[in-house]
């Protein structure tokens, strides 16, 4: 029985090359993996999926009104989907992930989504919400704070370094983030100040 999978974590855990690894793997072994991407990653026109070690592999792009499942419905009609993956599954909306568990359900394909949890105030994104309410799997992919603890929290920071609390929930720019452990986060954004007893 096919499943959905959520694998989530921090910025900078490797979820995108875990994703072109999965990709890989299946057309090692004659089968097709259909792929997507956000809308926010397309380059020339292109929806890219980009490791930060290098590799990088072209993908469908989905927007916010995009139906997921008839678009692999449409391309399983062309030639068998033996696998979907979705990069940048935060920004998927309650629907898409509704229409991804269709995917698995109806069609049989296992769907495997990776994206982040939280964003920089700490909060849920929408997909990542629906994904951990709904998938039939999830992992966590672990990433380290600048202490060693594990990393589960992102700060968004100005290119002077500044820790940013306020602004959109989505910034592609990733250069300004810096994954931290909970404690790291909060003593960072300084906004819930850790009482003694």
């Amino acid at each position: 029985m096919a499943k959905l999978y959520f694998s989530y974590a921090a910025m900078n855990a490797g979820k995108s090359t875990l994703l072109l690894q999965a990709a890989h793997n299946y057309r090692e072994r004659g089968m097709r993996p259909l792929l997507y991407t956000s809308a926010l990653y397309v380059e020339d026109g292109v929806g890219l999926i980009r490791s930060r070690i290098g590799i990088a592999e072209s993908a469908l792009l989905y927007a916010a009104d995009d139906d997921l499942y008839q678009s692999v419905r449409d391309h399983e009609e062309e030639s068998k989907v033996d696998c979907v993956l979705v990069d940048e599954a935060q920004f998927l909306t309650r629907d898409q992930v509704w229409q991804l568990a269709r995917v698995a359900d109806r069609l049989g394909i296992p769907v495997m989504c990776y994206g982040l949890r939280t964003d920089f105030q700490g909060k849920l994104f929408p997909g990542s919400m629906e994904l951990l309410a709904t998938a039939d799997t999830l992992r966590e992919i672990r990433t380290i704070c600048t202490c060693g603890a594990k990393a589960t929290m992102v700060v968004r920071q100005d290119m002077n370094g500044r820790v940013l609390t306020d602004g959109d929930q989505v910034s592609i720019e990733k250069s300004v983030y810096l994954s931290l452990c909970r404690k790291h986060w909060e003593e960072a954004v300084g906004r819930w100040p850790v009482k003694g007893p």
